[in-house]
């Protein structure tokens, strides 16, 4: 199956992506400012369709600052009911497209007080608490070891380009660690203060399988969360996924010019 993604999304352009971008809830709007091409994920072989609101169910592909892109506008998640395998599918199609390296974003809770609604934040390491790992069965020895190092998943020369693109452009970024649940229901009080405890600074349902994957496969990752709302128990507002979608928005403008100058610069 992964051949024949790959077979049919060559059939239909004309140049090899360098950088591959999965844009999380309520930020795809840069793939709709940059779109040389766009393909539905029902016309891929193993692509599946996207349920949530906020993610349209394309790839597309673009030059953006002299760089050939592809951008998953909208990703699988796990809560959706797919198979892990299946959530980082598009991750190994990436990969075999000539991807080297990989732009993940999210949209996610803070867990860190000092986090506010709109930051952003770098991300430097990650929790994985979804039960499940992608890597979990037969190995492809031709993308990656059968047992990874995740020392360095997301790749810290870009951790600190990212830190100082963000000084450059006076956009105020946030440093931390990106802990993963399964969703799709918030997580309680409790278990964000379980979160806040053993090292994370926000919460969300998506990111880890595709890094994991991508750092398996040899692929650079830089990981950028948006900060959509303050965690349960860290607020005491209600959580609802209108009010991620708003503040995904209102740092849409930012979250762009920082990943257009983070293409420039790799």
């Amino acid at each position: 199956m992964l051949d024949k993604a790959v077979e049919y999304i060559k059939s239909k352009i004309e140049f090899n992506p360098e950088i591959g971008i999965i844009l999380g809830s309520g930020l795809g709007e840069l793939a709709d400012e940059y779109c040389d091409l766009a393909i539905s994920y029902s016309e891929i072989p193993g692509f599946e369709a996207s349920t949530v609101s906020g993610h349209k169910g394309r790839l597309v592909f673009a030059e953006i600052n002299g760089k050939k892109v592809v951008m998953m506008q909208g990703r699988f998640h796990f809560y959706e009911g797919h198979s892990i395998q299946k959530v980082v599918f598009p991750v190994k199609v990436m990969k075999k497209l000539g991807v080297k390296t990989l732009i993940v974003t999210n949209a996610a809770g803070g867990v860190n007080a000092e986090f506010k609604p709109s930051d952003l934040m770098i991300i430097t390491d990650h929790i994985n608490h979804m039960g499940v790992n992608p890597l979990i069965g037969l190995n492809d020895d031709s993308m990656g070891k059968r047992f990874p190092d995740m020392s360095e998943v997301y790749t810290p020369k870009y951790v600190e380009l990212t830190e100082k693109i963000g000084e450059k452009l006076g956009i105020e970024l946030q440093k931390g660690v990106y802990m993963a649940f399964t969703g799709p229901s918030y997580e309680t009080p409790a278990e964000v203060k379980m979160a806040r405890v053993i090292g994370a600074d926000a919460v969300g349902m998506s990111t880890v399988p595709e890094a994991i994957t991508a750092s398996w496969a040899g692929m650079d990752v830089i990981g950028l969360s948006c900060i959509c709302n303050s965690a349960a128990g860290v607020s005491t507002v209600g959580l609802s996924h209108e009010d991620v979608i708003k503040a995904a928005n209102d740092a849409k403008d930012k979250f762009k010019k920082l990943v257009k100058e983070i293409i420039d610069e790799l």
